[in-house]
């Protein structure tokens, strides 16, 4: 089952969005085995806003059956999805761009006061051979801000660093009932051109 939103007159589902966004990464395979982590860990609904440092993550999860894909408008609707999924008894991930953790700000004092896990992987804007100046404030200030918000922050520079580093937010995040962030390098995903 796929969340369903309504988008300029026309009907968008999870696969159409993910079919639409470009491969961002097409000799790398960490899409796959991130993937197989967050099933390992037993995520079972994704929401997102489509961003092309996800993209093959989000195709991957739309594909599957068991996974509930939630298109997103705005980012901080991923917030009560995934506080929602858990009261639930189903675990989620928030995919998200730097740029969208500004939009979250004021939604993440729900989970920060009730204490819901949260996990979410944050494709990092502004940094590593950015080309587009909008970018660069909040690339500088998400971490500062997730910190002030009570959000431990975690980074993953390298591919090999990924993996592991998902795994760990994973434990904490479900296990611990903690909220966390692990920000994906703008130089793990490559420079962006257009």
């Amino acid at each position: 089952m796929h969340t369903i939103v309504e988008a300029f007159g026309g009907i968008v589902t999870g696969e159409d969005a993910a079919k639409g966004l470009h491969r961002a990464l097409p000799n790398e395979d960490w899409p796959a085995q991130l993937y197989r982590v967050l099933k390992a860990a037993q995520v079972r609904q994704v929401s997102y806003v489509p961003d092309a440092g996800h993209s093959e993550l989000i195709r991957l999860f739309a594909a599957d059956p068991g996974v509930v894909s939630n298109v997103l408008t705005t980012e901080e609707e991923g917030i009560a999805i995934a506080t929602g999924a858990w009261l639930g008894g189903s675990r989620s991930v928030l995919l998200l761009q730097s740029s969208g953790v500004g939009n979250c700000v004021n939604m993440l004092s729900l989970v920060t006061m009730t204490r819901t896990p949260l996990l979410m992987l944050v494709t990092m804007r502004g940094e590593w051979a950015e080309f587009n100046p909008w970018q660069v404030p909040m690339g500088l200030a998400t971490a500062p801000v997730l910190a002030a918000m009570g959000i431990r922050v975690m980074r993953a520079d390298m591919p090999r660093d990924l993996i592991e580093t998902v795994e760990s937010a994973a434990t904490l995040a479900f296990e611990a009932e903690q909220q966390v962030a692990v920000l994906l390098s703008q130089r793990l995903l490559g420079a962006k051109k257009w």
